[in-house]
């Protein structure tokens, strides 16, 4: 796998924060592509519905918030719930995809609890080379 120097590379840095990961660290499992000329992300979003989702495009950095309330959905009437393994709150990532994108060139989808996202390539601005100056 090829890792790009600056865009995604915060991609994974959320899950070393704690050491026995988050419960929310199992939701929003992220694949990333690069096809076309475009960056294809796969995101796993179970349970959520499209609604569930926003995103939001800020300096440079692509933001994905899902939020589910399980316990409205899944009121028990007959009974009541002796343990409840289903997830209930909210969970988001973010990544940096440059400030060259633009919200408009940004296409999305999602369809059985799988997010695609579509982002333009967009060259990144070249960083200055480090130029010695000869002493005569």
């Amino acid at each position: 796998m090829k890792f790009l120097p600056e865009l995604f590379n915060d991609t994974f840095d959320e899950l070393f924060y704690d050491p026995f990961f988050s419960k929310s660290s199992s939701y929003m499992k992220t694949d990333i592509k690069e096809q076309d000329g475009c960056y294809l992300l796969d995101m796993e979003l179970p349970g959520f519905k499209k609604e569930d989702i926003q995103m939001e495009l800020k300096n440079g950095y692509l933001s994905i918030h899902a939020k589910r309330d399980a316990n409205s959905e899944e009121k028990d009437k007959e009974g009541n719930i002796i343990r409840q393994e289903r997830f209930s709150g909210s969970c988001s990532r973010n990544f940096y995809v440059g400030e060259g994108v633009k919200q408009s060139d940004i296409k999305a989808s999602f369809c059985n609890g799988e997010l695609k996202i579509t982002l333009p390539k967009v060259d990144q601005k070249a960083v200055e080379e480090k130029k010695v100056i000869a002493i005569e």
